[in-house]
């Protein structure tokens, strides 16, 4: 929450240049609360499973926060019974009248596939174009930023000879975003895809800022100057099992993958993998629904523009 403090203080100056959210008390009379209105577009196979994890990430904020679901066609999913699906999700056209203080779309296990060959894909950039004029902040995750980067900004995604999987150390390039308020200079985050964007290719696009990146990993979390986007390349919500689960699905299926990296104690798949992320995952989402939702979205959310 901002710092309530009397106004002309010099404390105020000070503070804003170090990026530090600062609410005068001319400011603070103003200003009216109401619950922050959160639109989920999950892409992911196992709906439940994913709807868990972000959820877990977003009840850790003392905002008041209100969910609805949303899914990107009607097709019966085979992970999700459909009873699920049409009791808790909406589509598109039953939301798009409506403005929004914060989305979040998922990833989807579509690294290899082209854009133009997801059978989704007309759907998903029409939910991205109206997403920029009727939500406060997106946030994009891991697929979903590879699509945003390239249908938004330009940016072009590589298909990697490899998966990338496993839990990777990543350093700050801006110490003072908002997003990271709180995290340390090396923190850890997982990574499962096959895929990927560069950093010289975002660097291109002067709208965009790289906020965080890893040496192995390549970019972390990408921002629009204005903080109305926010692109999570590799995957904070995961809880502790989910890199294991994926590998034992491979090894089942006979894909044979690589042991995931710096997640099993001594790269060794019978022993249990050790948690170093939940923490700074909590604080990326409670900074994104603080500083880029709340802080930023207006009283009559009609304004969003």
């Amino acid at each position: 929450m901002p710092i309530n403090i009397p106004d002309n203080l010099p404390a105020v100056d000070v503070l804003k240049a170090e990026n530090i959210f600062v609410m005068t008390n001319s400011q603070a009379i103003h200003q009216d609360i109401r619950p922050l209105n959160i639109l989920l577009l999950n892409l992911m196979p196992k709906k439940i499973e994913t709807e868990i994890h972000m959820l877990r990430m977003l009840s850790n904020s003392p905002l008041q926060v209100n969910i609805e679901l949303m899914r990107i066609h009607n097709r019966p999913s085979r992970n999700t019974p459909i009873e699920h699906m049409e009791s808790f999700y909406k589509d598109f056209d039953e939301v798009s009248h409506k403005k929004y203080d914060g989305m979040i779309i998922t990833g989807a296990p579509l690294g290899a596939v082209e854009f133009e060959e997801v059978d989704f894909w007309d759907a998903m950039k029409a939910i991205m174009d109206w997403s920029v004029h009727n939500v406060t902040s997106v946030m994009f995750l891991c697929w979903a930023v590879q699509a945003a980067l390239h249908h938004l900004y330009g940016v072009p995604k590589y298909v990697l000879d490899k998966k990338i999987s496993g839990v990777y150390k990543h350093h700050l390039n801006n110490t003072l975003s908002a997003i990271v308020r709180g995290f340390d200079d090396i923190f850890d985050a997982p990574h499962s895809r096959y895929g990927e964007v560069r950093s010289e290719d975002i660097r291109k696009c002067p709208e965009l800022e790289i906020i965080s990146e890893s040496e192995i990993a390549g970019p972390y979390i990408v921002a629009r100057k204005d903080g109305r986007q926010i692109f999570v390349i590799g995957h904070s919500e995961y809880e502790p099992l989910c890199l294991k689960g994926e590998y034992d699905r491979d090894m089942a299926a006979g894909i044979n993958p690589e042991v995931p990296e710096n997640y099993f104690p001594d790269d060794d798949p019978s022993k249990d993998p050790v948690v170093t992320w939940k923490s700074h995952g909590n604080l990326l989402f409670n900074n994104w629904l603080n500083y880029y939702v709340y802080q930023i979205t207006p009283f009559d959310i009609n304004d969003i523009d």
